[in-house]
């Protein structure tokens, strides 16, 4: 990934394609106060909903996008898929796909992974909040097998980007997470007394898993707890703090 304006990040693996948006927002370039400074865009905040419209406006501006085509979801750290079809909020779906351009698809995060695919041969993208219990769910590999299901995908074709989220250093859990992840993804940490589980890599390899391409699978070297100065950490903030979007759709050529 390269910074390209302090209110967002890009995809370097998605730079190939003009007519890709694909982004992450930081907490960069907003106007909300302390804790939520400043660039809160999530709207299940404590912040001031004029703060948050106003930063959302922001990010959207900054990406040349109209905030009204765009598709989002409350999410419940669940396993259910939205085919977005029209711009709009929605409930209860941690995962979005689309084929309709000019409709951009958005997850909220602040430690929970994001996952943006893009299918560049049948014009489809997807966005995908996986927290520990997405990621168990299992929720990359069933969003990818609803893109091919819906828009006849082939992962080999797809990019995968997994993005900015707690870093395997600071995500402490306990034996009753830890066991539910594969030796590959968990670590004892015996000074804490507590299992460290990789997120980014978990997903990562459903993305392979799935049938994509290792050369086309980007993983995001920046962390919500470790690069907090950048972006909002739900766990370092004790729960008090703001929200990022990652963000992806593409438009007509």
């Amino acid at each position: 990934m390269v910074a390209s304006e302090p209110l967002y990040r890009t995809v370097t693996l998605f730079r190939a394609f003009p007519d890709l948006v694909a982004a992450e927002s930081t907490r960069h370039g907003g106007v909300s106060p302390s804790p939520f400074a400043s660039l809160n865009v999530g709207l299940n905040t404590e912040d001031d909903p004029e703060n948050v419209e106003e930063n959302r406006r922001r990010f959207f501006a900054g990406l040349g996008i109209d905030g009204s085509r765009v598709a989002s979801s409350h999410q419940v750290h669940g396993d259910l898929i939205l085919v977005a079809e029209e711009p709009g909020r929605y409930s209860g779906y941690d995962a979005l796909i689309t084929n309709r351009p000019e409709l951009f698809l958005t997850v909220t995060v602040a430690d929970c992974t994001p996952i943006l695919i893009w299918d560049p041969v049948r014009k489809a993208v997807a966005a995908v909040h996986a927290g520990w219990r997405g990621t168990v769910a299992g929720l990359v590999e069933k969003t990818v097998r609803a893109m091919q299901e819906v828009f006849g995908t082939h992962p080999a074709d797809c990019y995968g980007f997994v993005g900015t989220c707690i870093d395997r250093n600071s995500f402490e859990v306990g034996l009753e997470v830890a066991e539910q992840f594969g030796p590959a993804f968990r670590t004892l940490d015996p000074e804490r007394g507590r299992f460290l589980v990789d997120l980014k890599a978990a997903n990562a390899a459903q993305l392979t898993a799935a049938g994509f391409r290792s050369d086309r699978i980007e993983i995001s070297p920046y962390s919500t707890v470790g690069t907090s100065q950048d972006y909002f950490s739900y766990r370092r903030e004790n729960g008090r703090t703001g929200r990022m979007l990652a963000l992806i759709g593409f438009r007509t050529p």
